[in-house]
């Protein structure tokens, strides 16, 4: 094998030009493809990180009840509520999760008032000491030296500048409770963050237990449980893990096979109708464990397909390439015939010299697909430190900044389509190179 090999990569070094010309459309093919799919790639992952760090982790558990109508002939009323906040904590921490850090909030839209002003603002509950909140900010204005006052809120940039709010400001919040009643408070402006999307531009802060009283849960309750996990692709095993142990304590819980069957490409959906439906009925809390992927599918799907789309376009590049793989290979096999017939005349086997054509034609594409890749990492680092102020695309960057994201069995797949596809392209030279006769080889005038 060592003489086929070095046979091979002496015979690159001839004909440079010709070598060269097919390793650059091997390298641009990898080059476009390798760029693509790390362009997309990262862009997907922002968004999953940002709609991740909006939700607070990549495994929900809310709860909820069922209020009994007030008169027969109406609806029982649904209410996200969890009154017991230890239990899903003990929970996640006796039971080997392997996560990062969790959390808990409550949920309140409302409006806010300041001045005449008026701004829709989704406000979230949350314990402001958390180390992973407080990472998330990028004050502009105000922070934590403010955060020891109740009733204060943290505000984006852009609801700051829409409503002409500063630090210190007193703004108005008009909500219902969980049981649809509404109510109005207080809230001072304690910290002015940077938004980096239209989604974190609409969100606001305040202390939970301050949001608890105003919209009706026990002190100590919340609306939903939020696990971020090391490992995002155990998103399905930890819910499906957790569900199992909420239902062996004899508690109320949604059931991910359930939904799978009834909403087989949108499992949340599927979820959502187990509490939502009249038929379903229930006492006390009712857990939902949720992934971020059964809430957003389409982020997983956004992924797979981006990366069938470029092996595709990959494959289609690549078979262009090798029909010039195809007629090099024909020209080098006439311009060797008498080299040929020399080999076989000094002992080498019909399928040594088929091998020798198959080996230097690989190597060749490898190195090209190599500099393709090599090129557009390259490129990458380039474009990453390339400053974007589009709020239009904000949700696909991570702070102003294209991000790529390679991944490495995309580019093994990758190069073994491109191993197949050279094998086949050079395999009539490597076959007819076998079959020749030595002498009648050696007799062939050029």
């Amino acid at each position: 094998m060592n003489k086929i090999l070095n046979l091979a990569l002496r015979n690159l070094t001839r004909q440079k030009r010709r070598n060269v010309i097919l390793a650059i459309a091997i390298a641009f093919g990898f080059f476009v493809v390798t760029f693509q799919d790390g362009l997309i790639t990262g862009m997907v992952g922002n968004l999953e990180d940002m709609v991740t760090q909006l939700t607070g982790g990549t495994v929900l558990i809310a709860g909820y009840e069922k209020l009994p109508p007030e008169e027969e002939e109406k609806k029982s009323t649904l209410v996200n509520i969890v009154r017991d906040r230890e239990y899903i904590k003990n929970l996640v921490e006796n039971n080997n999760i392997n996560y990062r850090y969790f959390s808990c909030y409550t949920l309140a839209t409302g409006q806010m008032i300041f001045n005449g002003k008026k701004s829709i603002s989704t406000v979230y509950g949350r314990d402001l000491s958390e180390e992973a909140l407080l990472e998330s900010f990028q004050f502009i204005s105000g922070g934590v030296e403010n955060f020891s006052d109740p009733q204060a809120m943290i505000i984006s940039d852009k609801t700051a500048e829409s409503m002409n709010l500063q630090v210190g400001d007193q703004v108005i919040f008009r909500t219902t409770t969980i049981y649809g009643q509404n109510n109005v408070v207080d809230f001072t402006i304690a910290g002015i963050f940077k938004s980096n999307s239209i989604m974190s531009t609409l969100q606001s802060y305040v202390h939970i237990e301050t949001l608890n009283k105003i919209v009706e849960i026990p002190e100590g309750g919340y609306s939903t449980f939020t696990i971020f996990l090391k490992n995002k692709n155990e998103q399905a095993t930890v819910a499906t893990k957790i569900e199992n142990i909420i239902r062996a304590d004899e508690i109320n819980v949604s059931s991910r096979l359930d939904a799978m069957k009834t909403n087989p490409t949108n499992i949340g959906r599927g979820i959502d109708k187990q509490f939502t439906s009249e038929e379903q009925q229930w006492d006390g809390v009712k857990y939902a464990v949720e992934t971020l992927y059964d809430e957003i599918p389409a982020i997983k799907t956004v992924l797979n397909v981006v990366h069938i789309v470029t092996t595709v376009i990959l494959i289609v590049i690549l078979l262009i390439v090798m029909v010039g793989v195809v007629n090099t290979y024909r020209m080098v096999l006439y311009e060797r015939i008498r080299e040929i017939g020399t080999m076989r005349a000094l002992g080498m086997t019909g399928k040594d010299t088929g091998r020798v054509f198959t080996v230097e034609a690989v190597i060749l594409c490898i190195i090209g697909a190599l500099a393709g890749v090599i090129l557009a990492a390259i490129t990458m680092a380039i474009v990453h430190f390339i400053p974007i102020n589009s709020e239009t695309i904000a949700f696909f960057l991570d702070n102003g900044h294209f991000t790529f994201t390679i991944s490495i069995g995309s580019i093994i797949l990758q190069y073994l389509i491109l191993i197949i596809l050279t094998t086949i392209a050079v395999h009539g030279s490597a076959k007819q190179a076998a079959r020749m006769s030595p002498a009648e080889a050696l007799r062939t005038v050029k």
